[in-house]
């Protein structure tokens, strides 16, 4: 069976040399990073497809990348990841059974069951992709600020105020940055050395937090990014990165494993500041 260290060793040279693709390349590049648990299930039509490429280009990122073509590259992939992504066409096959076979009302227990079955697989890949060292280094950038400033968007702002009102619990100074009024950049204006930004964007990337992170980073601070891909804008200049890919179903995305993550992150960020975590419990409200 290929190593896990094979994967990642890819990985790291495609986020390498990622700035030097072309655009085609580059939204493989996006694809192979965000589907490498099922990669090996797809055929070379249906990532040509999802990327809005030609199949030959899959072909050029194999090769640019030392592989004779695309099953070559797919064969790594599928001798790693056999075991996690024997569950992803069972998913993928209820969902698309569930469709073609609905008529013009779908059951709310069915619907309902879809959602929880993406945000299970969801989870399980948050679990089998996470990387140690970097969650190592995100409870220090924590645990060594003076301020936390924490900014995201759109469907990143619920998770961003939730984390906000989690680490309101230990005794760092906190900053939830709403941009209320369109006020991000004045929101950021005291963000300095010694403090931390923890910033929340997914795929599309909301231009406000790239511009909050920015402003953090000018500033001598440090930045905890939460994305969904080591591609992503915020990910070059991170100084501890965390990625989630969410299941998504019906063409909506779980926010599942993000808060997960967010809630693991700060439980880990209490027993590293010896925060009885019983007693946060029965302060705090749900």
């Amino acid at each position: 069976m290929a190593q896990p260290a094979a994967i990642d060793q890819l990985m790291q040279q495609i986020v390498d040399e990622y700035d030097s693709l072309s655009r085609q390349l580059k939204l493989i590049a996006k694809h192979v990073e965000q589907h490498r648990a099922s990669l090996m299930l797809e055929r070379i039509s249906d990532i040509a497809a999802a990327c809005d490429v030609q199949p030959s280009a899959i072909v050029r990122f194999a090769q640019r990348f030392g592989f004779s073509g695309f099953s070559e590259m797919q064969d790594v992939f599928r001798q790693a990841y056999t075991e996690q992504a024997r569950a992803a066409p069972n998913y993928r096959q209820r969902i698309r059974k569930l469709i073609s076979s609905r008529d013009s009302k779908v059951r709310t227990g069915d619907l309902t069951r879809e959602f929880i079955g993406a945000s299970r697989s969801g989870l399980d890949e948050l679990a089998a992709g996470l990387d140690d060292e970097q969650l190592e280094a995100a409870v220090t950038l924590l645990q060594q600020a003076d301020n936390i400033y924490v900014v995201g968007v759109r469907r990143a702002f619920p998770v961003a105020s939730y984390i906000a009102y989690a680490l309101q619990h230990t005794s760092k100074r906190v900053h939830l940055v709403t941009g209320l009024g369109g006020g991000h950049r004045d929101q950021m204006r005291s963000v300095r050395e010694g403090d931390v930004a923890i910033a929340i964007s997914f795929a599309p990337y909301g231009k406000e937090t790239l511009e909050c992170a920015r402003m953090a980073h000018d500033n001598g601070a440090k930045t905890l990014v939460i994305t969904d891909s080591k591609l992503a804008p915020l990910a070059r200049s991170a100084d501890a990165l965390l990625t989630v890919t969410e299941g998504s179903a019906f063409a909506f995305r779980s926010l599942t494993g993000t808060i997960c993550l967010c809630q693991a992150l700060f439980i880990a960020l209490a027993y590293r500041l010896e925060i009885d975590i019983e007693e946060i419990g029965t302060q705090a409200p749900d």
